[in-house]
């Protein structure tokens, strides 16, 4: 499993080149059954990585252009009256697919945002008040350009808490920019891409997630980091308990890609600025940079001692 895992990696860093941590990071976010979001500036590869991800692990993929006249319906679908029948028969939206993009999330209204809540949380949608489930595996994939850009509504707390990870790619190295130059066109490169993995694969992969060792003193470990997040002077707001959860499944998660069946601290410490830094609310307030982000959870980190 873990040799499929890995080859997924690789067919997916041979597209979004010299990415290698934030690939590992997506994976280790969807192998833990979260939903993940990517924040940069438009052109760096948010869309080409989830693609990628989505063909290499053989999902069914479907995306929804977010933007400020679109509406809850148009994500979960519409019933409409059916003559033939005398019934109104209801049409799924893209919602109804293993992976969806939610491309530039945040230029979307907040009612728009908000149709995502129950699919996020769960993994259903509510249709003239009856439950209908989605496919499993389900994820979410968004992307989102930074907040100071023009035409974008800021994602409130409760949806930024559904996804259980956050990453930014940022501008590429000199010498994966120069690979990217001379190589071919990604859009062709994604035609031609093929599963590494099929959706049974990816349960069963998802199922050896849950079953890594987690040792007292590791939860210890993860307590205290997110009592010390609720107790900071510097911070408004701490992690919630499903932050806890999330980092939990995520640091199994990374173990597992690293080919371990149990948590270390070193495993908790790669993804908390992942799961961590969406989270946090500084108390002075306003929107924080994803380095400002990243330097609050590494004096979160060096707060409590590791086991």
């Amino acid at each position: 499993m873990l040799e499929r895992i890995q080859s997924v990696a690789a067919q997916v860093g041979a597209v979004v080149v010299g990415k290698q941590p934030q690939i590992k990071l997506a994976l280790a976010c969807l192998l833990a059954r979260g939903h993940l979001l990517i924040e940069d500036l438009p052109g760096v590869g948010k869309t080409t990585l989830a693609h990628a991800l989505s063909i290499s692990l053989g999902l069914e993929f479907k995306r929804v252009q977010f933007t400020n006249d679109l509406l809850p319906a148009d994500i979960v679908g519409v019933s409409v009256f059916d003559r033939e029948r005398s019934r109104f028969v209801f049409h799924p939206g893209p919602v109804f697919s293993q992976v969806l993009l939610a491309d530039e999330i945040n230029r979307a209204s907040p009612k728009a945002q908000s149709a995502l809540l129950e699919a996020m949380e769960e993994r259903q949608v509510s249709v003239d008040g009856k439950p209908l489930a989605l496919p499993d595996p389900f994820f979410v994939i968004a992307t989102q350009n930074p907040q100071d850009q023009v035409g974008t509504f800021p994602l409130p707390e409760s949806q930024l808490d559904r996804f259980l990870m956050c990453v930014e790619l940022g501008y590429p190295d000199p010498k994966s920019e120069r690979a990217l130059l001379e190589g071919r066109d990604r859009r062709h490169m994604l035609d031609e891409l093929q599963p590494q993995m099929n959706p049974v694969q990816l349960l069963e992969a998802q199922k050896l997630v849950r079953g890594i060792r987690c040792a007292p003193a590791l939860l210890d470990y993860v307590q205290q980091l997110l009592t010390t997040s609720r107790r900071s002077a510097a911070l408004s707001e701490g992690l919630s308990p499903r932050a806890g959860l999330g980092l939990m499944q995520a640091a199994r998660a990374w173990a597992l890609l690293d080919g371990r069946n149990h948590v270390l601290p070193d495993d908790v410490q790669a993804v908390l600025p992942a799961v961590a830094g969406h989270r946090l609310r500084p108390t002075k307030g306003g929107a924080l940079s994803h380095r400002a982000r990243a330097e609050m959870v590494a004096e979160l980190i060096k707060a409590v001692a590791v086991p």
